[in-house]
């Protein structure tokens, strides 16, 4: 039986043989794409050539691709775990033909790779084809049918519709048929009273889809229209841990080697063996899923967050962790416990795991804690709500209380579903269900953009030419319109540009365009799909003029001062904190930068200013910059140039050298390091587990902060009569502040306790109680400790009700000693009823309670009615 590794090996070997490059793993959380947060299909990190904008490098091309679907149209969370073969991250074996062969070649193979190579049994096999879509013209792809016809009888061949068999990328772009090979996993006997062809596509666990043959020979246009595409691209795509079930007789992705290692690892951490019980095993599943993609994006640089693309991989976390609580009984963190496993699973293959692991493991424990910390403040309002809804006599909460529990807490229905039951409670489905709406209405409505055709004015590649140039000819290629919420604006693409696209955490550059009769603003330049997008409001009346490209000058120098300092920082931290250091993001912008590291503990002052002072020192060098372009990766490497996780790298690099400061970066920066002025740390702070933050500022920046911290001293100073030893003068105030402090203090305990005595003496003795009123103008904190004072002094029989005000806001008080309580009397309920007399309300303790009001007029009368609640 082959293993999981010999499986993925021999795919890329097949493909290797018949002349497609091999590529490694794109990352799986995606950067320059503003469409997808995660690489949710091998085709993803080929996009930008597919959409013509890049030529390929390779016409042949094979990988094994690492994806995440748990977003936006391919969302398969909340199969996961409950079936036995949906899963968040997965592997994605592909083969891609960019103008080269296409259908005869693609099915060919992989019907010569699935049955002669890896010796699948060709009678479970079945294909579909496009069965054509009158609508849009589009007849029923027999020319793919023709060749499965030449491996496969006929029954085997089905028609699928343009849901199941029409793949597109989005809601324009490159699409075209596809054809989908399907296998039969179910016994011999199974099989001769079921025949597989009524089973295909019906989502039974054991006649599934394991590989999908994309013809893309389309372009669908905003109107969607459909035009030929120049040329015509292979995209194939098979469900790696679905091929390991099948080839090792399992029918579920969760009893193969790619899942029981880690499987049998939960069940000894938490005393439980799989297969006993089904809500265990549901559980065991869904943390095994969940644990790879965690470990896989925090590797790529993901970390988990409250905001989208971190958001989503909290959400992943905190649903493993709401299994484990729920069914497995781990009320402590565990999850990160399973790395090991993980790492010894996959590691050979994505080596990132084993070097990634120590920071892995840190940001998955905390976040794990943070969240058993919040499931037991959920818990406690549960118990808040069930107690409300059974005091109001009714038998379910409310959808909004259910929702409230599952947006902010992190509760799935089902998880206060069970807890309900278990008080003879329900839950208002409905309602949930139209709160959960609501917020997906909300969150397409802010995201929803309407993106037109693109008008193409020219053919021809855009070069950038910013690293040399800040301004320079050219012309319009392309633009189109876009709409988002209410504002409109114009994507514009260059054929030559000195704006750099914002890319590698450095913002995008500002500018003009300029011609013979007009001037047109670029408020920001973005990179999507490897285009630099130049954003205007308008267009200009010409768009074929020729124009002439100017950036802002002064903001791309102060820019490139902060992000050839970030380089320089880099090598700091690492010099003085320690090798493990690596860059976690970055952002660099003209008026500072921001440099997020690995590191586990706190930043000391000390710590900080020695990478400071050692940054500053290679400014003073003023050292030039060494730029080499073009330089392949490996030669790179060897440099001591650093690649980081979760950055995707071509096979050849730039590298940026500033003596012993060697990176990989694509930046814009000084020409030499004393350019930058000078750096200057002005935070240090922790964004995750094992990973800080600092933030600094250089140059211009540095000099009018400083300009800045010195005119607040000079005025301090003249606080001071400009004292020659400021600090010390700064001493001398405080403690001579706090001595008068602490005698304002004395002075107030001594009133207050005279007008205790002075209270004491003048109280009436009404009903057997000792009755003390007090109205007028008093602060409120002295009105509270002259009422301890007195229930201190008078044990028994002790009524004290005050009518005061402090700054005009009228308050109520009343305290009561322990027997007037014992006798029924309540001083909470009593300032409530009379606080309505002032406006207002409060509460307390039965034996001491506060109401404050708007009302003062009324204080009065609001103090007889305390005196006739308490002798009444």
């Amino acid at each position: 039986m082959l293993t999981a590794k010999e499986i993925r090996e021999s795919f890329k070997e097949f493909f290797r043989e018949r002349g497609h490059q091999i590529v490694p793993s794109a990352p799986m959380v995606i950067k320059d794409d503003p469409t997808l947060m995660f690489t949710n299909a091998g085709m993803n990190q080929f996009k930008d050539i597919i959409l013509g904008n890049v030529p390929a490098k390779y016409k042949r091309v094979a990988d094994s691709q690492k994806c995440l679907r748990v977003s936006g149209k391919h969302n398969d969370l909340e199969e996961v775990g409950l079936d036995t073969y949906h899963h968040t991250m997965f592997e994605m074996l592909g083969n891609w033909s960019f103008g080269d062969y296409f259908k005869k070649e693609a099915i060919n193979w992989a019907w010569e790779y699935l049955v002669d190579v890896l010796k699948i049994d060709p009678d479970r096999l079945y294909a579909t084809v496009f069965e054509g879509y009158a609508p849009e013209g589009l007849e029923r792809d027999n020319e793919a049918a023709s060749y499965w016809e030449t491996h496969l009888p006929k029954e085997h061949i089905i028609n699928g519709n343009r849901h199941d068999n029409f793949w597109e990328m989005g809601d324009t772009g490159p699409c075209g048929p596809c054809s989908e090979i399907h296998i039969d996993l179910r016994s011999d006997a199974e099989r001769a009273e079921v025949d597989g062809l009524t089973l295909v596509n019906q989502s039974h666990p054991q006649v599934i889809e394991i590989w999908n043959l994309v013809f893309m020979q389309y372009n669908r246009k905003a109107d969607g229209s459909l035009e030929p595409l120049p040329a015509r691209v292979i995209d194939t795509g098979m469900g790696f841990e679905r091929l390991c079930m099948a080839l090792q007789g399992k029918t579920s992705n969760y009893d193969t080697d790619v899942f029981q290692p880690i499987i049998k690892e939960i069940g000894r951490l938490c005393g439980k063996t799989y297969g006993d019980d089904p809500k265990v095993d549901v559980a065991m599943r869904v943390i095994a899923d969940h644990i790879r993609t965690i470990a896989f994006s925090i590797t790529d640089g993901q970390l988990p967050s409250n905001a989208k693309a971190g958001y989503v991989i909290r959400r992943i976390l905190r649903r493993a962790v709401r299994y484990g609580y729920t069914f497995l009984g781990q009320k402590q963190a565990f999850l990160y416990k399973l790395l090991d496993v993980l790492i010894e699973t996959m590691g050979d293959a994505y080596p990132e795991l084993k070097e990634q692991k120590v920071l892995i493991g840190k940001v998955i424990k905390e976040e794990e804690d943070a969240f058993l910390r919040t499931l037991e403040t959920g818990i406690k309002l549960l118990d808040k709500v069930m107690a409300e809804t059974k005091a109001a006599g009714k038998n379910e909460i409310s959808g909004l209380d259910a929702f409230t529990l599952y947006d902010t807490y992190g509760f799935p229905l089902d998880l206060t579903e069970l807890i309900l039951k278990e008080k003879g409670l329900g839950v208002d489905i409905a309602g949930f269900d139209a709160q959960m709406q609501q917020q997906k209405e909300r969150a397409r409505n802010a995201a929803a953009v309407e993106t037109g055709d693109w008008v193409v004015l020219r053919e021809g590649e855009p070069e950038f030419v910013g690293y040399d140039e800040l301004e320079c000819d050219c012309h319009i290629l392309r633009y189109r319109k876009v709409k988002q919420k209410s504002r409109e604006y114009y994507q514009i693409v260059l054929d030559r540009t000195p704006f750099y696209a914002e890319m590698g955490g450095q913002v995008g550059d500002t500018g003009k365009l300029i011609s013979a009769n007009e001037t047109v603003e670029i408020l920001q330049t973005k990179r999507e799909n490897n285009l630099s997008i130049h954003i205007a409001e308008q267009m200009p009346e010409e768009v074929t003029a020729q124009f002439h490209a100017v950036i802002d000058k002064e903001a791309r120098q102060a820019t490139a001062c902060n992000h050839s300092a970030t380089h320089l920082l880099h090598e700091a931290l690492r010099e003085v904190l320690g090798t493990h250091v690596e860059q976690k993001g970055s952002y660099v912008s003209p008026q500072s930068l921001r440099f997020d590291f690995s590191h586990f503990k706190k930043v000391t002052d000390e710590e900080l200013r020695r990478v400071e002072m050692l940054a500053n020192r290679k400014v003073r060098e003023a050292i030039p910059l060494d730029e080499r372009r073009n330089v392949p990766i490996a030669e790179a490497k060897a440099m001591g140039a650093m690649a980081l996780f979760g950055e995707k790298y071509g096979e050849e690099v730039r590298v940026i050298r500033f003596g012993s400061s060697v990176e990989l970066c694509g930046g814009t920066h000084v020409a030499n390091t004393g350019n930058i002025g000078m750096i200057k740390i002005v935070s240090e702070s922790s964004i995750a587990s094992g990973v800080r933050r600092i933030e600094a500022i250089t140059g211009a920046q540095v000099e009018e902060t400083m300009n800045s911290l010195q005119d607040s001293l000079k005025e301090i100073a003249t606080l001071f009569n400009n004292a020659p030893n400021l600090m010390q003068a700064i001493h001398k105030a405080i403690d001579e502040n706090a001595e008068l402090r602490k005698q304002a203090e004395e002075s107030v305990k001594e009133k207050m306790v005279s007008m205790k005595d002075r209270m004491i003496k003048t109280a009436e003795n009404v009903e057997g109680l000792k009755l003390i009123r007090f109205v007028g103008p008093m602060p409120a904190d002295m009105v509270k400790g002259i009422a301890f004072l007195l229930r201190n002094e008078v044990t028994e029989g002790l009524a004290f009700v005050a009518a005061t005000k402090d700054n005009d806001k009228p308050l109520l008080t009343v305290m009561f000693s322990n027997d007037v309580v014992a006798d029924g009397k309540n001083a909470s309920a009593i300032v409530r009823e009379a606080a309505k007399l002032i406006q207002g309300g409060g509460g307390g303790q039965p034996y001491f309670a506060q109401a404050g009001g708007k009302n003062a007029e009324h204080l009065s009368d609001a103090l007889e009615k305390m005196v006739s609640l308490v002798v009444g």
